[in-house]
């Protein structure tokens, strides 16, 4: 199996590109099953959940051809079926974004319930909800959802609590309804805004993405588009975090610093002296050691839950005593048991992690239990004495596009071993 060993107290240095997003491909790629005709979607990182819905999209019909430049042809004229099995949902709760598709170009749907989540529940009656609100015929048994629907209509539908893919899986499924539908407390991340912008670019009407109210006017047809996703806000914000915890300097380029507000916020807090261009974020540490900062996740576009782990890595080096607080994933800190056993002072009260800043982590072996989980394992190994070891990296290569590589060009001591 896989592992990353990682020699630290080395400060990171130098320039990286953010790689396209992960929260932002997986629903562009589900919403292609929308299109007739070819449609190119561009800057695709190179990710293992992406290679999931790929094969997921292959098995129903779906035509993708690779090209350069990361670059992902497809081709969803001929549909051969509307099956999403659990042995490739399991893998990747993502996958729960082919039902609204479906459902909404081809009727029918029989899609693999995800099952549980290593870092909290997210219940997918939000979605069920919103589509029957729709007028679809939805059953669940024997562990898949089984959803029908003549065409679906438009419906007024308000969203019980914030979700990024009820949202999304319902904004699709309104882009082919009849009629008007109005998604209200909807989620307001970039990447709902990226769909959103992908499906009008196939001729769809979405207004108010951004917004906790997104109004759909659904349309007969959907055509093939060529369309860029967006940067990934939280690999920028992971290398910019690298730089911090190691007293360094880094450039991230082709980045969106408007998507980072919040976490720009914190780093400056933490001492970071930063510079933004329209497609560039400069971080300089100037050789210091950062200060404690507190965080409170919630939804866009405050505090992101993808960045808490670093930040608990920051702290744990930091000068001082910080406090993270979780508020959207109840089991998000499974990662301080392995900080703790590199020498960081943490303790749990309910969902606030407590963490004094020490002088020094202290190498050991680690697992990765989540893909955040991994990014703060291996921002910990980046400062720690001696040799780190983290083990179960496959959940790193599921978000992060060859972040050992990108690392290792900053000037980390990072390899990659089957041993």
């Amino acid at each position: 199996m896989n592992k990353l060993i990682i020699n630290g107290g080395v400060p990171i240095s130098g320039m990286v590109r953010a790689a396209g997003s992960k929260n932002a491909v997986l629903p562009i790629l589900a919403g292609t099953l929308l299109a007739d005709g070819v449609t190119q979607i561009r800057n695709i990182p190179h990710l293992h959940d992406v290679t999931t819905t790929m094969e997921l999209l292959g098995r129903m019909g779906v035509q993708l051809t690779i090209g350069e430049k990361m670059c992902i042809e497809v081709d969803s004229s001929k549909i051969e079926n509307t099956f999403a099995p659990y042995e490739l949902v399991k893998t990747m709760r993502a996958s729960i974004l082919v039902l609204g598709p479906l459902l909404a170009r081809h009727g029918s749907a029989e899609v693999s319930l995800p099952g549980g989540c290593a870092i909290g529940a997210r219940p997918v009656n939000l979605h069920l909800m919103g589509l029957e609100a729709m007028g679809a015929d939805i059953s669940v048994e024997e562990g898949y959802i089984r959803a029908k629907a003549d065409r679906l209509k438009g419906a007024q539908i308000v969203m019980d609590q914030v979700s990024v893919t009820g949202t999304e899986n319902l904004m699709m499924a309104a882009a082919l309804a009849e009629g008007i539908s109005v998604i209200e407390n909807a989620a307001r991340e970039p990447e709902v805004v990226d769909l959103a912008d992908f499906i009008n670019a196939m001729g769809g009407k979405i207004k108010g993405a951004g917004t906790d109210t997104i109004t759909i006017e659904g349309v007969e047809r959907l055509q093939g588009c060529d369309y860029s996703v967006l940067p990934d806000r939280i690999e920028t914000g992971t290398y910019l975090v690298a730089a911090a915890i190691t007293g360094g300097k880094v450039l991230v380029k082709d980045t969106n610093p408007q998507l980072l507000d919040a976490v720009l916020a914190k780093l400056e807090e933490a001492g970071a002296i930063i510079d933004t261009g329209d497609d560039w974020i400069e971080l300089d540490m100037e050789g210091r050691k950062p200060e404690s900062v507190n965080i409170r996740t919630a939804p866009y576009p405050a505090f992101p839950t993808d960045m808490q782990a670093q930040f608990c890595a920051l702290n744990a080096v930091a000068a001082g005593t910080g406090s993270v607080t979780e508020t959207v994933f109840e089991n998000r800190f499974m990662h301080i048991q392995e900080m703790v056993r590199m020498g960081a002072d943490i303790h749990l009260e309910g969902n606030t992690a407590i963490i004094k800043g020490v002088n020094n982590l202290n190498a050991a072996p680690v697992m990765a239990t989540d893909l955040r989980a991994s990014a703060s394992l291996i921002l910990a190994g980046l400062v720690a004495q001696g040799e780190t070891v983290v083990e179960r990296i496959y959940h790193i290569d599921r978000g992060y596009d060859h972040i050992e590589e990108k690392l290792a060009c900053l000037g980390a001591r990072i390899r990659r071993t089957t041993n």
